[in-house]
């Protein structure tokens, strides 16, 4: 282990600013759907390919307590974005 202080190895720093990069897409994805809405033909590209191009009908169940199920996968997905937990999946 580390001491608390010390700089990340380069393995740590590549893994690091890959999770950021990740999050900023995601992020930008979310700002695109939130001006364009989700029958914006990019996407809907983005949605079939996180969902290997079929976008699933409502509703769509969740795991997540506070809400159980979204009518359907633009309501979830609008969800992850304002909450911006983006990487949540049902």
């Amino acid at each position: 282990a580390q001491q608390p202080g010390a700089p990340l190895s380069e393995q740590e720093y590549q893994q690091f600013f890959r999770l950021l990069r990740v999050a900023r897409r995601a992020s930008t994805a979310c700002l695109f759907r939130q001006l364009y809405g989700c029958h914006h033909p990019l996407v809907q590209r983005l949605d079939e390919y996180e969902n290997h191009g079929v976008i699933p009908e409502g509703p769509i169940c969740s795991s997540l307590p506070a809400v159980p199920f979204f009518i359907n996968f633009c309501t979830f997905s609008l969800y992850r974005c304002t909450r911006k937990k983006y990487f949540i999946k049902v």
